[in-house]
């Protein structure tokens, strides 16, 4: 059996597996990857292990049973929690709470950010909070300022009582798919945003394409997360290859972290007459996408590099296509990444929780898996829960699943998941057009 293939991991869990990538002409096959990092140190308090997981009925109110819950729908959730359809809303995306204890959620699809009030029986109240922009997708707070990133900037506003005021441009004249020299090619044209604690914006901005290497030298430059200094000024690159890290947040302890859509299509790098083959059944499981914390100058190494391995301490090797003499980037000198999710998981939405949710979910990472687009079975769509302790990140558990069936069809699509105020988790599912709450006992 192929070393690729021993590689392949199944189960609830859907930890990340191998990466790499491919070419038709290469001066020398390299080996699938280099030795295996030097494990990092053991956490000193390990996280509670994960509570089993068991299939509930999707709890749907009369007024919220259109399609596709006009059937009844099954999920598989933490034994004793509950999941109910909380609203129904077209394409949500990335939501945020305020600092009062309402939702908002972007709608880039129609230049919309909603707002959702909470109330005693159950069904929020909707109203639209700002229209009229263009694709807006990421949002975050700062005490009350609401930091919203549109398509080609990102904007800051003051927030109270329910009202989003004195926008200001903080990051402007960012690629869309607007951008003359683009013509309309632009794969990933939506943008993530989130604040530091001193004040810094880091925002995304994604590759034009799979393998778009010019972004790297655009200006300003693609496939990048970005950073604004506090108090305002350029935005200069934080972290670079990052295909499309549209997973942007801050962990407890002020560390940036980004969960990235990878690459597709990579070809089998190992030596032998399938050597730059675009093979399906290798592609379904590379590469690993990847969860990386983010430091000054980090380097996550698209195109040129591919995480390998997993699903923790990564370490990279050269893409077979784009760099097969490893003249572009040296690949076994990067720093491994820290987790991965499944080959074309599609991660999207990334929060992170300190104390809200009670244990094993007390502390860690929720984020919202999209599931593969082309990928044989599907990677299934799920939220994810990363335990964190001791600023050690843990391996990828499921917290909600059951999305897919058997056959590869789907009746929702997760896009983020945030806990609010009142002890639960908040949903956005823009294939099912709804926004769960997944509760836990109590």
């Amino acid at each position: 059996m192929r070393a690729w293939l021993r590689h392949n991991r199944t189960g609830a869990a859907l930890l990340g597996v191998v990466l790499l990538a491919g070419c038709t002409e290469a001066p020398a096959p390299q080996a699938t990857s280099p030795a295996s990092p030097v494990p990092s140190e053991t956490p000193t308090s390990p996280p509670p292990p994960a509570t089993e997981l068991a299939a509930v009925p999707v709890q749907v109110a009369a007024d919220r049973a259109d399609a596709p819950f006009d059937e009844p729908r099954e999920a598989l959730i933490p034994q004793g929690w509950t999941l109910s359809v909380w609203a129904r809303t077209d394409k949500p995306r990335l939501a945020t709470w305020t600092p009062d204890g309402e939702l908002l959620v972007s709608v880039p699809s129609a230049g919309r950010v909603l707002r959702f009030v909470p109330s005693a029986d159950g069904a929020p109240e909707e109203s639209v909070l700002l229209d009229g922009l263009d694709q807006p997708h990421g949002l975050a707070f700062a005490g009350s300022t609401l930091y919203v990133a549109q398509s080609d900037q990102v904007d800051a506003y003051d927030y109270a009582a329910g009202s989003a005021v004195n926008p200001r441009v903080i990051a402007g004249g960012l690629p869309d798919d607007r951008s003359p020299e683009l013509r309309g090619a632009y794969s990933h044209v939506l943008k993530s945003v989130a604040v530091g604690a001193d004040g810094a914006v880091y925002f995304s901005i994604g590759s034009t394409g799979n393998i778009s290497a010019a972004d790297r030298t655009a200006d300003p430059p693609r496939a990048t997360i970005m950073r604004v200094p506090p108090g305002g000024g350029p935005a200069t690159p934080f972290a670079t290859g990052v295909r499309n890290g549209t997973g942007l947040a801050v962990a407890p302890d002020g560390a940036v972290w980004t969960a990235v859509n990878g690459r597709d299509n990579v070809a089998f790098p190992e030596p032998g007459p399938q050597y730059g083959q675009v093979i399906q059944e290798y592609v379904d499981d590379h590469p690993p996408e990847q969860f990386a914390e983010l430091t000054p100058g980090r380097e996550l190494g698209w195109p040129y590099c591919n995480s390998d391995g997993g699903p923790a301490d990564l370490p990279f090797i050269r893409d077979v296509q784009t760099n097969p003499d490893g003249n572009q980037m040296d690949c076994a000198s990067l720093p491994p990444v820290e987790q991965s999710f499944g080959a074309h998981s599609a991660p999207l939405g990334l929060s992170f929780v300190d104390g809200g949710l009670p244990e094993p979910y007390a502390s860690g990472a929720l984020v919202g898996i999209h599931g593969s687009w082309n990928r044989q079975p599907p990677r299934p769509p799920e939220v994810s829960f990363y335990p964190w302790r001791d600023g050690e990140m843990g391996n990828q558990q499921t917290l909600v699943g059951g999305f897919q069936d058997q056959d590869g069809s789907r009746w929702g699509r997760p896009v983020a998941a945030v806990a609010g105020p009142d002890g639960a988790v908040y949903i956005t599912d823009d294939d099912a057009d709804a926004i769960y709450r997944l509760a836990p006992p109590g």
